[in-house]
């Protein structure tokens, strides 16, 4: 049995409880999931300042971390080379995931995200991993990721991934969030498309890294 660690980079409780409902999916199969926050951290990450605020946090978190694999389950991936070159642990990021899983199902994605500075974010990082030609769109809530959790925005979240698949194109859908995987089933089956709930791919990824025993380069 592996042991992999889900590591919530900001502070939000009712984040953490969201992921641990979204990951039951892997109940059974053979490997212990422990998802974590970090108490230090800002409530959300949303901005490129809370990004640079939790990278040492999380590279705090890493250097203690008692797992076979780690996920960094924030659609941002802060801080992702620099953990991986601290750890001889798989490290997954869950937005590098969630990508990998989309251009297996579809020609094109697009993202459903919290607010203007994540698809900035977003694009940075997908020109960064030469994967900005297979981007249809990506649009925002408008929402902060406290209110996101509290709240059932189910209706607003198709009408995004809807203006996704119309006029954008997309034939994928990703939640460009690690608290929206509780509305994937329910928009998959209001869309007709295949919509990737990060945090899930990023476990997936982890507990194939741990079962093939790989390693990542170390320091």
């Amino acid at each position: 049995m592996a042991e992999i660690l889900v590591i919530n980079p900001n502070s939000s409780k009712e984040v953490t409880r969201s992921m641990e409902g979204c990951l039951r999916i892997f109940d059974g199969n053979g490997h212990r999931i422990r998802c974590v926050e970090l108490e230090d951290a800002p409530p959300g990450i949303e901005t490129d300042d809370h990004v640079s605020e939790v990278i040492p946090l999380l590279l705090d978190a890493v250097s203690t971390a008692r797992a076979d694999a780690i996920v960094i389950s924030c659609f941002s991936d802060p801080g992702i080379d620099r953990i991986r070159a601290a750890t001889n642990l798989p490290v997954a990021g869950i937005a590098e995931a969630a990508y990998l899983a989309a251009l297996g199902l579809g020609k094109r994605f697009g993202i459903v995200s919290l607010g203007p500075s994540s698809i900035v974010r977003h694009r940075r990082y997908l020109e960064t991993l030469k994967l900005e030609r297979r981007l249809a769109g990506d649009r925002a809530l408008g929402m902060a990721i406290v209110d996101l959790v509290a709240s059932n925005v189910v209706e607003r979240v198709a009408r995004i991934g809807a203006a996704l698949r119309d006029e954008d194109g997309a034939d994928v859908v990703i939640l460009g969030c690690a608290g929206l995987g509780s509305y994937r089933a329910a928009l998959q089956a209001e869309l007709g498309l295949p919509v990737i709930d990060p945090v899930q791919a990023g476990v997936a990824l982890a507990c194939t890294h741990a079962e093939l025993g790989y390693a990542g380069k170390g320091r």
